[in-house]
């Protein structure tokens, strides 16, 4: 079989994985900022909750993480779950979990911000909510950009991790294609793909971070 002829056979499994990455990083960096809030809290209650959240997701492996997602309905309240579900349960299982990561990001950067600017700010006149989302926030996005891009490039990678649930994402593709042909040719178009994607997902990344570079 030509390499051609593979990567053909694997597009169907590269879309899969391309539609992972990008629905993850849509609804886990907003959730990430808004978990964030939760952990500097000054309510301990919520502040508690949240940093036990934050400790299983980044204590426990994103495979586990999944199969607790897909299989949980079932064995725990009895639910039947369809093929279909596979899908749904695996960006589940990817957005809170990389969310939990985003999170302590975003904390890391916001909590660098000097006091002073958010006086600075209040002698001006803004409001807290102006404050963050004007001032505070495009230079926490500037200092959080290479740490976020590593966990990007991350990402790309465990899209392979929705094997462990049978979701046909581009590896699952790949190893059914080795296995079938006898040949490591699909693993070596799957590595290609990986690799492409990574290089272009990082830079992206740098010209966001040469495009706010005046933040300097």
């Amino acid at each position: 079989m030509s390499f051609i002829k593979i990567l053909e056979l694997l597009s169907g499994g590269m879309l899969v994985s391309i539609y992972i990455f990008v629905v993850t990083l849509l609804f886990s960096l907003p959730l990430g900022l808004i978990v964030s809030f939760g952990r500097m809290s000054k309510n301990p209650v919520i502040s508690g909750i949240i940093k036990v959240y934050i400790s299983i997701m980044r204590g426990t492996p994103l495979m586990l993480q999944l199969m607790v997602v897909y299989f949980g309905p079932y064995y725990i309240f009895g639910i039947q779950v369809t093929n279909s579900y596979r899908i749904v349960a695996a960006l589940i299982g990817f957005v809170i979990n990389y969310a939990a990561y985003f999170a302590e990001i975003y904390r890391s950067g916001i909590q660098s911000m000097p006091k002073g600017q958010y006086e600075a700010a209040e002698v001006l006149g803004y409001s807290k909510t102006q404050t963050f989302f004007v001032i505070i926030l495009p230079q926490v996005i500037k200092r959080i950009l290479p740490p976020v891009t590593n966990e990007v490039i991350t990402l790309v990678k465990d899209t392979s991790l929705a094997f462990t649930i049978s979701v046909a994402e581009m590896f699952t593709t790949a190893k059914a294609l080795a296995s079938s042909q006898t040949s490591m040719m699909p693993f070596v178009a799957a590595a290609l793909f990986y690799y492409v994607f990574n290089f272009i997902v990082a830079y992206t990344m740098e010209l966001f971070e040469k495009k706010l570079s005046y933040y300097r």
